[in-house]
C-alpha cells in the first residue's frame, strides 16, 4: 500500500521576460536531506529497516509503503532572458513507511520496493510531460500546478491499480504480472 506526499513547489513569477527558456532536470535527491528520506536512484532498494513507521495494526495491510514525487522550480534572468529549471526527485519516508514484525518476509518486501518504483515511473512520465509543455512567461505557473496534479492523480491511480489488481500482494500470479510490468518499464527508463 501507498501513500502519496504532495510537495507544492515555490515560484518566483514577478520577472517579465521576452524569451523563457526551460531546463527540466532529474536532481535525484534535495539539499535538505533528512535522514527518514530515501531519494530514488535507479536500483534504490529498500530493506525492512527502512519502515520505521509504528504499524496500524488496524489496518488488513502487512505494511505501508510512503512515497511520491516532488519537484522545485525557480527562474531567474541573464542577460535580459528568462530561464526556468525544474528539478524533480523521487522519495521514500521512512518514518511513515510501516510494517507488521509478522509480515517481514521476501514476497511482502519486493510488493513495497515496487510501489516506490511506481512512483518513480510516475515522476518519469512527469517529467516527460514537463518537457513536452509548451511553458510561456504567462502560463508557467498554471501549467506546473496542473501537470503536476495531473502527474499526481495519475500516480495514486497506478498505486491504487497495483495493489486492487494484486489484492496488496495476496494474488501471487496477478503480483508476478505486475512484478515483469514494473521491471520491464524501469528496464526501459533506463535505456532512455
Amino acid at each position: 500500500m501507498k501513500y502519496i506526499l504532495t510537495v507544492i513547489p515555490l515560484f518566483s513569477a514577478t520577472i517579465m521576460y521576452s524569451q523563457l527558456q526551460v531546463n527540466v532536470k532529474w536532481a535525484g535527491r534535495m539539499a535538505n536531506n533528512s535522514r527518514d528520506t530515501i531519494y530514488y536512484q535507479p536500483g534504490t532498494e529498500v530493506a525492512w529497516n527502512d519502515f520505521k513507521g509504528r504499524p496500524d495494526l488496524e489496518s488488513g495491510a502487512a505494511a505501508m509503503t510512503y512515497s511520491g514525487f516532488g519537484f522545485n522550480a525557480a527562474i531567474q534572468s541573464r542577460s535580459g532572458r528568462g530561464t526556468l529549471t525544474i528539478n524533480l526527485y523521487c522519495y521514500f519516508d521512512r518514518s511513515k513507511s510501516w510494517v507488521k514484525a509478522s509480515s517481514k518476509n521476501d514476497y511482502a518486501l519486493l510488493h513495497e520496493q515496487h510501489h516506490f518504483d511506481v512512483s518513480y515511473i510516475a515522476s518519469n512520465i512527469f517529467m516527460q510531460k514537463l518537457q513536452q509543455a509548451k511553458f510561456t512567461l504567462s502560463n508557467y505557473n498554471r501549467l506546473l500546478t496542473e501537470i503536476y496534479n495531473e502527474s499526481t492523480a495519475a500516480l495514486e491511480k497506478m498505486q491504487d491499480d497495483y495493489d486492487g489488481q494484486t489484492s496488496n500482494g495476496r494474488v501471487p500470479e496477478v503480483q508476478a504480472a505486475w512484478n515483469k510490468k514494473i521491471d520491464t518499464r524501469l528496464a526501459q527508463l533506463a535505456t532512455d
